[in-house]
């Protein structure tokens, strides 16, 4: 196992799989915006380049993949509605994934998309699964990434 820390975020990658942590501390970019902090990690090689949901990675997933992304909303998030679920969501099942909850739909995926708050920080996290048939031979390898999530 791997460790990856950056910005208040730790995991534990297992063997095989690649992550990065980029932005943090939502430093200011040269034309004021904010950049947040995003979590990447993947069961496969992930391109340098991709999107903060993972464009250009999730067409390179193959049936068994997991991408995993967690993105981080601006202090002013934190106490609304949309991020009023508490604490890192664990133990995701396969009947909560949907063709259809995807920010890039592609055959055969699924995926599951969640808002929350943890320790004051407000976060999307985005899951996508190479197939949505064998979802269920993915998910404990994905809740067991999802268990060594630790969030300052």
């Amino acid at each position: 196992m791997t460790r990856l820390e950056k910005a208040g975020i730790g995991v534990e990658l297992p063997g095989g799989w690649e992550g990065s942590i980029s932005g943090g501390d939502f430093a200011l970019l040269a034309d004021g915006a904010r950049q947040p902090t995003v979590m990447h990690l993947a069961s496969f090689p992930l391109p340098a380049e991709r999107g903060s949901f993972g464009s250009g990675a999730v067409e390179l997933m193959g049936n068994l993949d997991v991408l995993i992304v967690l993105f981080e909303y601006g202090p002013d998030s934190v106490g609304t509605a949309l991020f009023a679920q508490e604490g890192i969501p664990r133990n995701l099942l396969a009947r909560q994934f949907d063709r259809n909850a995807l920010q890039r739909p592609l055959p055969g995926q699924s995926g599951l998309q969640q808002f929350f708050t943890h320790k004051g920080r407000a976060f999307c996290l985005y899951v996508v699964l190479g197939s949505h048939v064998d979802r269920q031979d993915v998910i404990p390898q994905l809740n067991a990434v999802l268990d060594s999530l630790v969030i300052d």
